[in-house]
């Protein structure tokens, strides 16, 4: 089984193609703008580069959020239309979750945060349990005072990824000390190859869904939508 997975969900683009037990490509780009220009020419270089078609792709994924709201539309459009194309499944994957993932292994909880702005981040707690990674809360969109708080109430070392800590880690530091870690470069930003296993396991598990019922996963709604009513096809599953 074949899984292409793409994120699209923050300043980073990225693609990979994994099989079980095999990473056949990662694609990882970081910049401010032009998704919706850059990610169908990457798509297409990385399978050229594998020697595969989008035809022997099993399972189409996508990092469906929370994230940016304009990075997301894109990833989950351009896999629904793969998907519809090819006659395949397509699998969603939290951004939190892809993250979490990046950290494979690591002791103590797990926090990704993503930057939500407005003093603001999109977060969840995990732990890995043996060989598999357990979600602790539900996935939030809180200050980053009162994640500190929840943190603190727990009491044990946490490892942080994700773009938040690239704005928030002196105020985290700060406060918690050196219970307090933080991925290195090479993993604190989303990576699609870490969406792809888990849509593996999705796949496997057969936790798969038609292109129709893929949605964009958002924690609040845009500041558009606040002021002027809901107008997308997006699923609020939050404040």
């Amino acid at each position: 089984m074949k899984v292409l997975a793409v994120d699209t969900s923050s300043l980073v683009i990225s693609v990979a193609v994994v099989q079980p037990e095999i990473l056949m490509a990662e694609y990882v780009l970081k910049q401010e703008r032009n998704h919706s220009e850059k990610l169908v020419p990457i798509i297409e270089m990385v399978m050229e580069d594998i020697g595969e078609e989008l035809k022997n792709i099993d399972v189409f994924a996508v990092a469906h959020g929370p994230g940016s709201f304009t990075g997301l539309r894109i990833g989950v459009s351009a896999v629904k239309a793969l998907a519809q194309a090819f006659n395949r499944p397509v699998a969603g994957v939290s951004t939190l979750d892809g993250l979490a993932f990046n950290m494979a292994f690591a002791e103590g909880l797990i926090c990704p945060i993503l930057d939500a702005r407005r003093q603001q981040v999109y977060t969840s707690i995990y732990r890995w349990s043996g060989d598999k990674l357990t979600r602790l809360e539900e996935y939030m969109a809180v200050s980053v005072k009162d994640l500190i708080g929840l943190l603190n109430k727990w009491g044990e070392p946490v490892s942080f990824c994700g773009d938040g800590t690239l704005v928030y880690r002196e105020i985290i530091e700060k406060d918690m000390g050196n219970r307090a870690m933080f991925a290195p470069p090479t993993h604190a930003l989303q990576r699609a190859s870490s969406i792809a296993w888990l849509a593996l396991e999705k796949a496997l598990a057969g936790q798969v869904q038609r292109y129709w019922e893929l949605k964009p996963f958002y924690l609040r709604k845009s500041q558009a939508e606040q002021k002027f009513g809901s107008f997308d096809d997006g699923e609020e599953v939050g404040n």
